[in-house]
């Protein structure tokens, strides 16, 4: 594919303005772009380098000379229109849990299984952005050493849940700080200074909640492994933007944290972030705004005297990484 139209649905929101931006900076071999969003964002302009395009009404008629269009605006409207994009010619990149478990729809992180966008039909599923930022750091290490079982807790920011939850954040602290009544209207629990369980529907036999269970089947799918066993907790922080997660690890075979160390250090997306003597490790503030997986706190799990299992916390942005510039990165396998 040479200089493909590129078309970005969902563009006016907080992925979709990502989107842009990795497009821009990447350097994307772009012929054009269309920006497409719901009937009410439709008449606004949006800046791509250096110049002011017109956001258009998601059709299934703008959707036509498309070569590529990148999905950011729900399961529910990638649903609606996939078969447009396909009739089109168009290879859907869909950012929503729409299709990530269709055993027909490859699910693909390109650091971990680019090969998998080439078996596409017309549509390839981003991962959830707390399995990405999770499944870049432990890839590398489950390729020497294979991975048995995984136990995760992620701290999860409000640009999980757009825009809207991001602005509640900032108005809701600022009430909190001002000692003022805040009405939460978008995230169901009171978010300044607050932490608690990760706001997607749970699952009453399983007792797990949507989050959680999609990074379980998700990591599985993406590392064509059925045998991991995996358990996660999913609680949001009330941080604007870099999701970060606490993984307890246990291998195959005994692993030490230089080795760890050493493998990561080399590895694609990552960058090790481990100074013990200065006590700094990942933090979401440094994660965000920017591409890499930060890795540190690599250390001997001391629950097991087996010497397998290490324990590790990771921050990734989750708009970036975690979303649109993996997206991106799936996009560049197909030029």
């Amino acid at each position: 594919m040479t200089g493909p139209v590129v078309a970005v649905a969902g563009a006016t929101g907080a992925v979709g303005v990502e989107l842009l931006k990795c497009l821009e900076t990447r350097k994307f071999p772009l012929s054009k772009l269309k920006l497409l969003a719901s009937k009410r964002s439709a008449g606004r302009t949006m800046t791509f380098k250096g110049q002011e395009i017109p956001v258009e009404e998601l059709t299934e008629e703008s959707l036509k000379g498309v070569d590529i269009a990148l999905f950011s605006a729900g399961s529910s409207i990638s649903k609606q229109f996939l078969a447009a994009s396909k009739a089109a010619g168009a290879v859907m990149i869909d950012n929503s849990s729409a299709f990530r478990m269709d055993p027909e729809v490859p699910l693909v992180v390109p650091e971990i299984n680019p090969e998998a966008a080439r078996t596409h039909k017309g549509v390839i599923a981003n991962p959830n952005c707390s399995t990405i930022i999770a499944d870049v750091a432990l890839w590398p290490l489950h390729q020497v050493n294979p991975i048995k079982r995984i136990i995760a807790s992620t701290y999860q920011a409000a640009s999980g849940a757009g825009w809207a939850a991001m602005e509640e954040l900032k108005n809701a602290t600022r009430a909190a700080l001002d000692g003022k009544p805040f009405q939460q209207t978008v995230i169901p629990h009171p978010y300044a200074f607050n932490a608690f369980s990760h706001n997607s529907k749970v699952d009453p036999v399983s007792l797990y909640n949507e989050e959680e269970t999609k990074l379980l089947k998700e990591t599985r799918k993406i590392f064509g492994d059925d045998t991991i066993r995996i358990s996660a907790t999913c609680v949001r922080i009330p941080v604007l933007r870099a999701h970060c997660e606490a993984l307890t690890v246990e291998f195959e075979r005994p692993m030490t944290p230089d080795a760890a160390r050493a493998i990561l250090a080399k590895a694609p997306g990552v960058r090790v972030v481990d100074d013990v003597a200065a006590n700094h490790f990942p933090m979401p503030n440094e994660a965000s705004e920017q591409g890499d997986i930060l890795v540190g706190r690599i250390r001997p799990d001391s629950s097991d005297p087996s010497g397998k299992s290490l324990c590790l916390f990771v921050a990734g942005d989750q708009l970036l990484k975690g979303a649109a510039l993996n997206a991106v990165q799936i996009a560049e396998l197909l030029v």
